[in-house]
C-alpha cells in the first residue's frame, strides 16, 4: 500500500487546515526529538500556528 505525493498547495477548508496541522506539526515535534537522542544532537523547534500560538521543543543537555 502506497501513498500518493501530495499536492503541495494551500487547504482551502479551515477544518481541514487546521486538522493537518496538528498531524504534521505533532510529526516534526517527533522528529526533532528522536533526532536528538539518536546523534546526541541539540535541537530547536519552534512553530507558531496561523492564529500566533506557539509550539516549542529543545533538547538542552541542561
Amino acid at each position: 500500500m502506497v501513498r500518493g505525493k501530495v499536492e503541495m498547495k494551500r487547504i482551502e477548508t479551515a477544518s481541514s487546515r487546521q486538522v493537518t496541522f496538528s498531524k504534521r506539526r505533532n510529526g516534526l515535534l517527533k522528529k526533532a526529538y528522536e533526532l536528538s537522542v539518536l546523534c546526541d544532537a541539540e535541537v530547536a523547534l519552534i512553530i507558531f500556528s496561523q492564529k500566533g500560538r506557539l509550539y516549542e521543543f529543545s533538547s538542552s543537555k541542561e
